[in-house]
Parts: structure tokens; C-alpha cells; sequence
């Protein structure tokens, strides 16, 4: 094997570690072999430097094999360019779309009088970011954030508006923790799938003058910025809800 087609192996062997490396840092975190935090600063964000190293590696690889007239290995340089770029490039587009998004993590349509955790006010206060509304401090975030996130108003009489919510909560997949039809509440957990944060949602249905209103309120249990969850969540439910005729 020439030099130019092992450069360029070393190159592809890096960036499969890194795809290694990534898929490691949410299964170590989720068996509990290391905190979080080694999890996002070393796993998630040690790859990005492993795709990097593997990019540079693998187009020297590129380079070399180009220069020399058939010399084998500048395929197999090309996939480390490509893999490395993938690799690198996820760490990289989570981080650029946190910093597009406030650092919050409970987000609700209706921030001056957000619903009530009550079947999950136990979960949420042994949470790490615990149960009540920040206020004012997380709601102008939200606001220039997420303008669109608001009360859903609906010609539904209330109980036709819960029923409806509740099939959809059912459908999405999520732990149902109560759904009180006299009160108008449905509680429920989702969990992402790469790290299987666990993120709480109640709903809140109410008669209006012209039907009922629907608010919604989902709240991540740990960490400072959901990089944009909860308020993806949100959207989705409501789009839907409309969607069904609500």
C-alpha cells in the first residue's frame, strides 16, 4: 500500500471513530456512564474535532493520491471528506441553532397566566429546573422568539376541544400522566430521542364567548435552553388541532 492510500485510511478510520464517538455520547449519558455535561462538552462536542481532524487528514489523503497518476485511495479519501463533514457538521448545526434560540426551557401560549402542573407538580419539583414560571424573565425571551405561539380560540364547544386535544396528545406518543375532562387539564411527558430528555406538557382547555380556548404549556426537566423543543412542540400540536377543524 502506498503512502497516499494509507494517509487516506487514516482519514476514513477517523471519521468513523467520530461517528462512533457521537452515537456513544447520548447512550453513555442514558446508561449512566457519565454525566451529561461529559456527554455534550466531550462527546457531542469532541466530535466536531474529530470530524475536523478527519476532513483535513482525509483531503491531504485526496491530495496526495491525485498527485501521483494511479495511485489508489482518493475514493476512499473522498468518503473520510464526506464523513468527517457529517460528522463535524451535526455538532456544529446544534450549536449554531442554540445560539439562534433563547436560552429557556418552558415555554406556554399563555405566559401571563401559563397552566398549572398539578399530576406532574411532584416530577417537576424534583426536577433539576423545578416547577414554577420564571415570569417575566423567560417570557419577553419567548416572546421576540416565538411571536406565533399564542392561545388557540376555537367555534368548539370546550368538550369537543379537549376531546380533540386529547386524541392528539395520545397520538403523539406521549406518557399520559391525567387527563381531567372537568377540569380541562391533560398532563403528559414526551422524550427526545437522542438523549431521552423528559420534558413535561400540560394542557389547559376553557370555555370562551364564542366557543373555547385551548393554552398549552411544555417544559423541559433539566437543562438551561431546550435549543428550540418546546416550542417546536407546541407549534406542532397546535397546527394539528387546526388541522382536525379545532
Amino acid at each position: 500500500m502506498t503512502r497516499s492510500a494509507r494517509v487516506a485510511q487514516v482519514g476514513l478510520w477517523i471519521a468513523i471513530v467520530g461517528v462512533i464517538w457521537l452515537a456513544l455520547a447520548p447512550v453513555g449519558y442514558r446508561m449512566g456512564w457519565w454525566p451529561l455535561r461529559f456527554s455534550l462538552y466531550y462527546g457531542v462536542g469532541g466530535t466536531a474535532v474529530i470530524g475536523a481532524l478527519a476532513v483535513i487528514v482525509s483531503l491531504v489523503g485526496a491530495f496526495l493520491t491525485r498527485r501521483v497518476s494511479g495511485a489508489p485511495g482518493f475514493g476512499v479519501a473522498l468518503a473520510g471528506v464526506l464523513l468527517g463533514a457529517v460528522v463535524g457538521g451535526y455538532p456544529a448545526a446544534q450549536v449554531t441553532k442554540a445560539r439562534s434560540v433563547p436560552p429557556i426551557h418552558d415555554v406556554t401560549t399563555d405566559p401571563a397566566n401559563p397552566p398549572v402542573f398539578v399530576a406532574l407538580a411532584e416530577v417537576r419539583r424534583a426536577a433539576p429546573n423545578g416547577l414554577d414560571y420564571a415570569g417575566t424573565k423567560i417570557a419577553d425571551q419567548q416572546k421576540k422568539a416565538y411571536p406565533d405561539v399564542t392561545t388557540l380560540r376555537s367555534p368548539l364547544a370546550p368538550a369537543d376541544l379537549f376531546a380533540r386535544a386529547a386524541k392528539l396528545a395520545a397520538d403523539a406518543g406521549w406518557q399520559l400522566a391525567d387527563s381531567a375532562p372537568q377540569d380541562g387539564r391533560i398532563e403528559a411527558t414526551a422524550t427526545t430521542r437522542m438523549f431521552a430528555f423528559k420534558d413535561d406538557i400540560v394542557i389547559r382547555v376553557r370555555a370562551a364567548d364564542k366557543g373555547s380556548e385551548l393554552d398549552m404549556r411544555s417544559m423541559s426537566r433539566i437543562g438551561i435552553s431546550d435549543v428550540g423543543t418546546n416550542a417546536a412542540r407546541i407549534r406542532g400540536f397546535l397546527e394539528k388541532l387546526r388541522a382536525s377543524g379545532a
